[in-house]
């Protein structure tokens, strides 16, 4: 049984540890940085480099055991394990890019880059199952919050990367083998089951709002901060100095705890309601009790029924009901909805096809003319965490004025993505950075939509599940786009363009629009497919969300967590 912490000031030190988490977390989007030298120590072809890439993705996204797992073990359990991956996975990715193991087999430097990467889903999972049960009226702004930090979090790397760690892969592989546990050791303890918050109060909107500016000005702090280090080639002492102010910032949400005890409000809570509301968020359910039977979750209350029916306590049904969207599903239930699939292909779509970019990003800046892809990374990290912070708060502000289903914004985005990819495509100068500054919007949204609307149109109960089974969507589609799609055609364009070289060939360079043009059409035509299927989607689930938002603000199933 996992103990719950009591107070006010508790959910909101969990909510500061789990930035740090989060951060930590983002260490998958930093394969950019060192994917060019990963190329040279093994002598790749670029298709061999997007197979990689894949990899990346599949282990940041092979998110269901820890899904599974999350109400069965201990937030600090789940940081620790995903703590041995980082340190077992980055290790032996720095033996092979730094030659310390010369000729590694490429086989094993895949699964390398999986166990590494697969640290962002244990480390992810903890922190925003447990965060998001902490602040059950407050889902899209937690999940645009922690989201928009894992997006931020290769901002944050780029700048350690082209400051502290002086343009280095192989120092930055080593950071992220020691630094990443070091980060899960020392804040584990504060990310933990809280008394949920239940009160939708102006203190803490308030709360939420100095997070999410404190996360904005930390935004802008580093890609500011990384142009002019690019353009002007900054000292080392004044890039130790602006570490230091960024560590500052992350560490900002911390100063609402310590507000909360400096200054204390003492508030009436209705003492009819809680009771049974905490039941629903907080009574452990057999299966936490009992984590070394998992089958207990999904029978538990049958054989409680059949129990009371037997003594005469109750007379039901023996049909048990099905639940109705919006209150709790197991994962088999939600496995046959058509919502769940809509949803995923959706998601499926916008994520895979965003992230077919950021896998090729080094190679499509070259491509265009630009040799060092650090600012065209940051613009992207920046206006990545942009959209997933926005896409939490604004979706949450529609659902509650206008009662506006949230894939409404997935809806828009693709259709701006479908504009982005055209332009991709077109080749038209002076167009890459605003490119990829919308696409990196468009495509952080796409996170912080589906997290809040998997969890009103399934619940809370058995959300790691669903969540780690929608997050599959990325991996599946970096391999489909990226690995086969892109890989391929920059290689023939290369191929073309080189003569001399074969088609596998490591050292051809592909130059010029046509090297992912015929990858960028397919995409837009993804994301096309993408808009249809989303209005389908909203139009389906507005009664949810009118049922859910009827008051203005979000009410809790009468069957969740029963």
């Amino acid at each position: 049984m996992v103990r719950v912490k009591e107070g006010s000031r508790p959910p909101w030190v969990g909510l500061g540890a789990a930035v740090w988490v989060e951060i930590a977390a983002g260490c998958a989007y930093t394969f950019p940085l060192y994917s060019h030298a990963l190329k040279s120590a093994l002598k790749l072809n670029q298709q061999q480099l997007t197979l990689l890439g894949v990899a990346n993705d599949v282990g940041e996204n092979f998110g269901l055991l820890p899904g599974v797992l999350c109400n069965r073990l201990a937030p600090w359990i789940s940081l620790l394990i995903g703590a041995a991956c980082s340190l077992v996975g980055f290790g032996a990715v720095w033996l092979a890019v730094s030659q310390v193991v010369p000729s590694m087999p490429y086989w094993l430097v895949w699964f390398a880059l999986c166990v590494a990467t697969n640290s962002s889903a244990w480390l992810g999972t903890a922190a925003l199952v447990t965060n998001m049960r902490n602040f059950p009226f407050s889902r899209g702004t937690v999940a645009g919050i922690l989201k928009g930090d894992i997006g931020l979090s290769a901002a944050v790397f780029t700048e350690l990367y082209t400051g502290v760690l002086n343009h280095s892969s192989t120092k930055l592989l080593l950071f992220m083998t020691l630094g990443i546990p070091a980060i899960c050791l020392l804040v584990m303890y504060f990310v933990r089951p809280c008394t949920p918050s239940l009160e939708d109060d102006s203190s803490e909107k308030g709360h939420f709002i100095f997070v999410q500016i404190m996360s904005v000005l930390l935004g802008l702090f580093l890609l500011t901060s990384t142009v002019l280090d690019d353009v002007l080639g900054l000292k080392r002492s004044i890039t130790y100095l602006l570490s230091g102010f960024m560590i500052l910032l992350i560490l900002a949400p911390f100063a609402i705890p310590i507000k909360m005890t400096l200054y204390p409000v003492n508030k009436k809570r209705s003492d009819e309601d809680l009771p049974s509301q905490e039941e629903s968020l907080l009574v452990p359910t057999e299966s936490e009790a009992n984590p070394t039977d998992p089958e207990i979750d999904d029978t538990s209350e049958d054989v409680d029924i059949l129990l009371a029916e037997g003594e005469g306590a109750v007379q039901i049904n023996k049909k048990k009901r099905k639940p109705r969207r919006g209150e709790d599903f197991n994962f088999r239930q939600a496995l046959v909805k058509a919502d769940f699939w809509l949803l995923f292909m959706v998601y499926f779509l916008g994520v895979g096809s965003g992230v077919t970019v950021l896998n090729n990003l080094a190679q499509i800046g070259i491509a265009a003319g630009v040799d060092d892809t650090t600012i065209l990374l940051s613009v992207f990290s920046f206006c990545n965490f942009v959209g997933r912070l926005g896409g939490g708060g604004v979706s949450e502000y529609f659902v509650r004025t206008k009662m506006l289903p949230r894939p409404v914004l997935m809806t828009a985005t693709q259709i701006i993505m479908v504009i982005t990819y055209l332009l991709f495509a077109s080749g038209f100068n002076g167009t890459l950075y605003a490119s990829m500054a919308l696409l990196g919007v468009c495509y952080g949204t796409q996170f912080s939509v589906m997290i809040p609307t998997a969890s009103e149109l399934f619940g809370l109960k058995h959300f790691g599940k669903i969540f780690n089974f929608m997050s599959l969507g990325n991996p599946l589609g970096a391999f489909l786009f990226s690995s086969i799609l892109a890989g391929y055609v920059y290689d023939a364009e290369a191929a073309k363009q080189n003569p001399g070289y074969g088609i596998n060939s490591s050292s051809a360079t592909c130059l010029g629009p046509n090297c992912f043009r015929i990858t960028f059409f397919v995409l837009a035509g993804l994301c096309a497919l993408g808009t249809i299927l989303s209005v389908i989607l909203t139009v389906r689930i507005k009664p949810v969300y009118q049922m859910l938002y009827a008051g203005g603000s979000f009410r809790m199933s009468q069957s969740s967590g029963h």
